[in-house]
């Protein structure tokens, strides 16, 4: 498959076309929602748990109330012990284990544009065969590639801008990881500023429902997927 960057698209057709998808699959949104933070909160209360963080709290509660020095003496110490850094691991796995979930919109937005019907079962096509491998292994990299560059602030977004385009591309056209990042690179040279307010967009509209109510956060927290897939489907021509 090539790729060829057409005539600059207009701000407004993207983010028409992405709430489009979005609105199209607000029942998928809604279970892709419930699935996601009912595996989170039960994998983080098991190993909580198992780990023994939820007495961790109550030391630290106890910490506070002898003043907030006390509290942050508890908490560095706390954290230092092994139970704890097990407990950092499982939760980071839950994350990464939770990430090929997101792959499932895709297959959903393109059945939408092919006009085929769509099924619930379309949401974890990325937990299919090699699927599952491919896509953690590749937001492991993601991930720990953000995390060496937080401290650096602004860092953490260029990679995420940098990246943006690298699982669509994987799932779509088949392209290895470093592929992906040098045809995202291309792309975000030609449609920085197009790229840079759809993302900008996309952040506020994901977590809006969080600020405003609770319930509307199941729908609007996978708005992402939909906005990367306005933006992959406008600025990608695929070719057999």
């Amino acid at each position: 498959m090539q790729e060829k960057y057409p005539q600059k698209p207009g701000l407004d057709f993207i983010l028409k076309q992405a709430f489009y998808y979005w609105n199209r699959t607000l029942v998928y949104q809604l279970m892709f929602s419930i699935i996601y933070f009912a595996v989170f909160f039960s994998a983080i209360f098991f190993f909580a748990n198992m780990y023994g963080i939820l007495e961790f709290n109550r030391e630290l509660e106890i910490a506070l109330q002898k003043g907030f020095k006390e509290y942050l003496e508890k908490s560095q110490e706390l954290g230092k012990t092994e139970n704890a850094a097990y407990f950092t691991y499982a939760f980071l796995g839950t994350i990464i284990f939770l990430y090929p979930l997101n792959l499932g919109f895709y297959q959903i937005y393109r059945k939408l544009d092919l006009k085929e019907p769509t099924e619930l079962s379309d949401l974890f096509v990325g937990y299919r065969g090699l699927n599952f491998f491919r896509y953690v292994s590749y937001f492991m990299f993601w991930f720990l590639t953000c995390y060496i560059l937080s401290p650096f602030i602004i860092l953490p977004m260029v990679w995420v801008l940098v990246t943006l385009f690298v699982a669509p591309l994987m799932f779509f056209q088949n392209k290895t990881i470093f592929e992906g990042i040098a045809l995202n690179w291309k792309a975000l040279k030609k449609y920085f500023v197009e790229i840079l307010a759809c993302t900008f967009v996309a952040i506020l509209f994901k977590y809006v429902g969080f600020a405003l109510f609770l319930v509307g956060a199941l729908f609007t927290f996978p708005f992402w997927n939909a906005m990367i897939y306005s933006l992959y489907k406008t600025i990608f021509t695929e070719e057999n």
